[in-house]
């Protein structure tokens, strides 16, 4: 990609915008970066950019620095619909997201996973099966490590493995993964999409540039990803705990099977500490992505044998009194509240935060099956109890900590204390591991 004297201009000073100013400046291009954020307030990000020749624009966008530019390169959390980026993209300027201007540089296998959820397990255990393969890996994207680093940092990797979230696909030209996985589909970010339909086709980009040479993992049981894939270039690859395929890879009486090519590997589920229906689908999916790409089955079984639960994702506190009480802080949307509230009975619920536009109606029936108590904090407190407190022994708490002072004492011997709260955790705390810590703090202090 030639950039030496390009106007470049970076729009947004997070993590990912630091390294992308810092890319650009090495490669020879005219970099600014511009943030609506005050030189104060950006102070640790413009560190990072120091001993590098960069233009700063900050407290504002001026859209003459759009239109003078060649390449703009967007920030995940910029949103679409910018006028400043409106009035470039009219002006026919060059705009592309950080993963597109990463994979330019990228020139080896790239196998990319995004869906609502189950993302971060899914990269993660896919990271590891490579590295315990040999392959020298790079892990990053939506997930600690900006993808733009890997062409920063000079290293030889055989393998790159990326989450990859809907904002990252918004302005994708030519990303082209060799695998990529689609998890699962349910409402989510519709505070920055006008309606699902749009969430969903931004998810859909990431096969866009694939060909029949390139693999689609996708999950059969999810009736929205099925519907959506119908006519992609790329091969499918399903994957389901519901159905045996073929030619894809499923569970069936405890164990997940592999076909492809007329090809078996068997792996059985028995011995597996990464629990969960949920689970089990991130196991299935990183297994098909890994052994598709060359791989090999006893060295993948042997690290989803040893893989532990991410923090924050299910994670079991204490049992007290004969109750469990598990923490799920990272399920801000009802797609992965489903999969938590399918993994136990007897559920005291603890949910809620701040709302994010969707319907919570699809918890319906798990609600009225699986949770004995459902207890409601936050902003949204309102429109669950509105759609779901009809349903079964609703209560409201001012406080996490109220709240699982509340589960303790309705709570019956044999029951699960689960906080998923299907919201985002602003309006409370400054992120879900703030909330997370809250809570086991609260159940701790029982």
């Amino acid at each position: 990609m030639q950039l030496k004297g390009k106007n470049t201009l970076v729009v947004g000073l997070a993590k990912t915008g630091v390294a992308c100013a810092r890319i650009l400046a090495s490669k020879g291009a005219r970099v600014t970066v511009t943030d609506m954020r005050s030189e104060t307030d950006l102070a640790g990000p413009l560190t990072e950019l120091s001993g590098y020749t960069i233009a700063r624009e900050l407290g504002h966008h001026d859209v003459a620095t759009f239109l003078a530019s060649d390449l703009i390169v967007v920030s995940p959390g910029v949103p679409m619909d910018l006028p400043q980026l409106i009035a470039a993209q009219h002006a026919g300027r060059e705009i592309m997201s950080e993963i597109e201007l990463a994979a330019r540089f990228i020139n080896v296998p790239l196998a990319a996973i995004t869906g609502t959820n189950g993302k971060t397990t899914t990269t993660t255990l896919l990271g590891a099966i490579f590295k315990h393969n040999g392959y020298h890996t790079f892990v990053g994207g939506n997930i600690g490590t900006p993808l733009i680093e890997l062409a920063e940092s000079h290293q030889i990797v055989d393998q790159v493995v990326a989450e990859i979230s809907s904002f990252q696909l918004e302005w994708i030209t030519s990303f082209r993964p060799t695998v990529a996985a689609l998890l699962n589909l349910s409402e989510d970010h519709l505070d920055r999409y006008p309606d699902y339909q749009t969430y969903i086709n931004a998810k859909l980009r990431i096969f866009e540039n694939q060909t029949g040479d390139d693999f689609a993992v996708v999950n059969r049981d999810d009736e929205q990803v099925w519907r959506h894939v119908q006519g992609l270039k790329a091969t499918l690859f399903p994957f389901s705990r519901k159905i045996e395929l073929e030619e894809g890879i499923f569970f069936r009486d405890g164990v997940i099977t592999y076909r492809h090519d007329g090809h078996e590997e068997c792996f059985p589920t028995a011995a597996i500490r990464l629990q969960g229906v949920h689970n089990l689908e991130n196991i299935m999916a990183a297994t098909a992505c890994a052994l598709l790409l060359g791989c090999r089955p006893d060295e993948t079984f042997e690290t989803i044998l040893c893989f532990e639960s991410l923090h924050h994702r299910m994670e079991f506190v204490r049992e007290v009194g004969e109750v469990s009480y598990y923490e799920d802080s990272k399920a801000t949307n009802v797609g992965s509240v489903e999969k938590a509230l399918e993994s136990f009975t007897n559920i005291t619920l603890i949910a809620g935060g701040k709302d994010k536009g969707g319907s919570y109606a699809p918890l319906a029936p798990l609600v009225r099956e699986r949770v004995e108590h459902l207890i409601l904090i936050g902003e949204a407190t309102e429109r669950m109890e509105q759609e779901l407190g009809a349903l079964t022994d609703t209560h409201r708490a001012t406080t996490l900590e109220e709240a699982v002072k509340i589960a303790a004492h309705i709570t019956a011997a044999g029951g699960t204390v689960l906080m998923s709260p299907a919201c985002s955790s602003f309006d409370m705390f400054r992120d879900y591991e703030e909330r997370a810590q809250r809570f086991i703090a609260a159940v701790k202090a029982l």
